[in-house]
C-alpha cells in the first residue's frame, strides 16, 4: 500500500506536466514488426530465355579459340574486335577464382560496364591448363554465361599480345541505343 500516492499529488503532478512535450527518439520502437525482405534483383544470366529460345550450357560448344556473334552485328566490326582495333576500356581477370565468385565477379562487371557505357572489355578467363582433366572450367562457363547476357553483342578470343585463347574480348551493347527501342 505505500506504492499508492495521495490523489492530492497525483492531481498537483498531473497540473504540472500539462504542457511538457515528449521527447524526440532516434532509436526504432523495440517490439515494432519489421517489414518482410525485399527479393533481391535476378541477374541477367539467370534469365534462361533469350529471343523466345532457351540455351542449355551442354548446347555450348567451348574449343581452343572462342567467339559468338548475335545477329545484326556486322562482320567489319567482329572483324575489329577480333584483330583487337577496339580499345578494351576494362579489364577483369577471373583466373583462379571459383566457378560461384567468378560468376558474381562476371555479372558485377558487366553491370559496371553498362553504368559507364563502356562498348568493349577484356575478360581473362585463363588457359584452363592446370584444371583438373586438363579441361578449361571457368574458359567453358565464360563462354556460356556471356552468351545469356543480352548487353553482350559479340565475343572472341584476344590477339596474343593481350592474352590469347586465354582473354576474351567482349563487344558490348550501346545502352543509349538499347533505351531508344
Amino acid at each position: 500500500m505505500a506504492d499508492q500516492q495521495p490523489p492530492e499529488d497525483l492531481h498537483l503532478f498531473r497540473e504540472q506536466m500539462a504542457d511538457a512535450v515528449p521527447l524526440e527518439q532516434d532509436r526504432a520502437e523495440p517490439f515494432q514488426r519489421r517489414p518482410p525482405p525485399r527479393p533481391l534483383p535476378q541477374p541477367a544470366y539467370l534469365d534462361e530465355t533469350e529471343g523466345g529460345t532457351t540455351l542449355s550450357e551442354a548446347e555450348v560448344v567451348t574449343g581452343e579459340f572462342l567467339e559468338f556473334v548475335r545477329p545484326g552485328v556486322q562482320q567489319r566490326v567482329l572483324q575489329e574486335l577480333r584483330r583487337g582495333h577496339i580499345e578494351p576500356q576494362l579489364e577483369l581477370d577471373l583466373h583462379g577464382l571459383s566457378v560461384a565468385y567468378a560468376q558474381q565477379t562476371l555479372d558485377a562487371f558487366l553491370r559496371e560496364c553498362r553504368r559507364r557505357l563502356l562498348r568493349c572489355a577484356r575478360i581473362i578467363h585463363g588457359k584452363g591448363s592446370r584444371s583438373e582433366q586438363g579441361q578449361p572450367v571457368l574458359k567453358r562457363k565464360v563462354n556460356y554465361w556471356l552468351r545469356c547476357y543480352d548487353d553482350v553483342l559479340a565475343f572472341t578470343s584476344a590477339t596474343r599480345r593481350d592474352g590469347g585463347t586465354g582473354a576474351l574480348y567482349v563487344l558490348l551493347r550501346n545502352p543509349r541505343k538499347a533505351t531508344r527501342r
